[in-house]
């Protein structure tokens, strides 16, 4: 089996491989990457706002990666059919080049050769033989060479190899700690509504892991009211307070036609608060009268209000932060026009992240997620929930970047972020 440790997780994370023949080594040379090999990463992957800790070279992470792979699939081999979790069948030297190839050109941005492969990798076989694996990589898909005389870069199908290594072991509590003092302290002082912690929160996972965040909340076509309330602002105009089950609080001012005292508006308010209390938002109430022309004109004014609140647009829900970080990631113009304009149009990222979820992905990668406009870029997402088991509301919440994405970061920061955002909007439910 083999497994590798990345710099933020820890812990084995795993797959099954087993070994087959190498390729002939008739391929052509590459250029020596170690010639154009940059003395520092590039701009784009890490600023000064990233919570993950810098690497100090991306030599060193590549090592770490390989010798972990190594070790693990040549300890615990095992036979395989031609294809395994929908990967060609893999040797352990095959799959450590990859992982080793799929890791350093995240951290670099600059086609990978075989030279450079064999001194930084601790794989332990020539420039060679390193190159004639990486051209077996390429003949099944896993890698592509952008021009004859560069070396290999990943294809979404060597993303997809190294993502499916990192999910299935993800341990949340074993992850970067200062992820986890970030994390801890920005829920410990979240405050106010459930609106601006989602808010707050899609500017937190932006900043953590430097790519465009969405947050959308639960929706409220199921949730029930718990409480409203009426509240007097002035003689002539109040405030509709209602507070969903949830965790949705609706603010709507109110203009009232004559002057009305705070006893009529508590009465009107104890009045919805028995009608109301438990049903849906739907488009039209049956309250019964009062008797109090008063009372039930103020009823009528806010169950008027509340069938307008029914139908509102729901896409004021939705929470996107970070869109010029992602869009630095590109250099084609045209590229950052369609992602820009993707994230603009809330809709389709509601559409999109659910979609991701009910299929079970919570990593989608260049055109797995079926939206041409980001086919270069991978999306990681998770879900979050609201309420006790017997009536919860689940949201989602992701990360939007390019396909040379820091995956192992993405996937720490949405899971860790997606459960205490769960925990503090449950704990705001009352549930």
């Amino acid at each position: 089996m083999m497994c590798m440790d990345g710099d933020v997780l820890s812990g084995d994370l795993c797959v099954a491989t087993t070994e087959t023949a190498v390729a002939p080594e008739t391929v052509r040379d590459e250029e020596d990457y170690s010639a154009r090999q940059p003395s520092s990463s590039p701009a784009d992957i890490a600023t000064e706002e990233r919570t993950f800790p810098k690497r100090s070279t991306a030599t060193a992470t590549t090592r770490t990666t390989v010798r972990t792979t190594r070790k693990k699939v040549t300890r615990d081999r095992k036979d395989a059919s031609e294809e395994v979790n929908g990967h060609s069948k893999l040797g352990p030297r095959t799959a450590a080049i990859l992982t080793a190839v799929v890791s350093e050109y995240i951290e670099t941005a600059q086609p990978v050769g075989s030279h450079h492969i064999s001194v930084i990798s601790d794989i332990g076989v020539s420039p060679a033989t390193v190159r004639s694996e990486m051209a077996q990589l390429e003949q099944l898909g896993y890698l592509m060479q952008p021009h004859v005389s560069a070396g290999r870069v990943p294809t979404d199908k060597g993303y997809r190899f190294f993502v499916d290594q990192l999910a299935p072991r993800l341990d949340v509590t074993r992850l970067d700690m200062n992820l986890l003092r970030k994390v801890q302290a920005f829920f410990a002082a979240s405050h106010g509504e459930m609106e601006q912690i989602l808010h707050d929160t899609s500017r937190l996972l932006s900043a953590l892991t430097d790519y465009a965040a969405v947050v959308v909340a639960p929706p409220s076509e199921a949730a029930t009211i718990r409480s409203v309330q009426l509240v007097g602002l002035n003689p002539r105009s109040g405030l509709l307070v209602l507070v969903l089950s949830n965790g949705v609080v609706e603010k709507r001012a109110i203009e009232f036609p004559a002057e009305f005292s705070d006893e009529l508006l508590g009465m009107a308010s104890a009045h919805l608060m028995n009608n109301l209390k438990s049903s849906t938002l739907h488009g039209s109430y049956s309250i019964p009268a009062t008797g109090h022309p008063g009372v039930d004109t103020l009823v009528q004014i806010c169950t008027d209000e509340l069938a307008q609140l029914s139908s509102l647009d729901k896409a004021d829900y939705v929470f996107v932060d970070g869109a010029s970080r992602v869009a630095e990631a590109f250099d084609a113009v045209e590229t950052v026009r369609s992602v820009l304009s993707m994230l603009e149009e809330h809709y389709a990222m509601v559409a999109l992240l659910n979609q991701l979820m009910k299929r079970g992905l919570t990593v989608a990668i260049g055109k797995e997620h079926g939206v041409e406009p980001l086919s270069e870029c991978a999306v990681v997402v998770a879900p979050y929930e609201v309420g006790d088991p017997q009536s919860v509301y689940r949201g989602t919440i992701g990360v939007l970047g390019p396909t040379r994405m820091h995956y192992q970061e993405a996937l720490a920061a949405v899971t860790l972020v997606g459960q205490r955002l769960s925990k503090r909007l449950t704990d705001m439910s009352g549930a």
